[in-house]
């Protein structure tokens, strides 16, 4: 059986780094955070919206078009990223538009976005 390359072969623990390590763990609760953050990106459609309001603010009826998507679904999809505070609005008469909340969200966009171009 040949030795995996990739694991540890020792049984030393380096307690200063554990404990820096340690001291600085978030709680528990901000990783469900997190990965409930995650899971609200994981979905093709929802990127796609973000996507175009990472370069414009939009109404509704703006972004179905771009997509070729209903004005319903898109609503849909927007209703959970509002409720998630990743977009944000402002209605202006019968139009509500559209745009990331704020520098956070769109940086973590276009990061994520140059890192998969970047692997292509």
């Amino acid at each position: 059986m040949s030795k995996n390359e990739f694991v540890c072969d020792c049984n030393i623990i380096h307690k200063e780094t554990v404990n820096n390590a340690l001291k600085l763990m978030p709680k528990v609760q901000t990783f469900y955070n997190l990965a409930d953050f995650f899971k609200l990106l994981g979905d093709s459609t929802r990127l796609k919206i973000m996507f175009v309001l990472d370069q414009y603010e939009m109404c509704v009826c703006d972004i179905a078009n771009v997509l070729s998507m209903s004005k319903s679904s898109i609503s849909h999809q927007l209703s959970t990223l509002r409720r998630s505070g990743i977009v944000k609005c402002r209605k202006e008469g019968k139009e509500v538009y559209y745009t990331l909340n704020d520098e956070h969200i769109n940086k973590v966009f276009e990061i994520a976005l140059e890192h998969i171009n970047h692997r292509s």
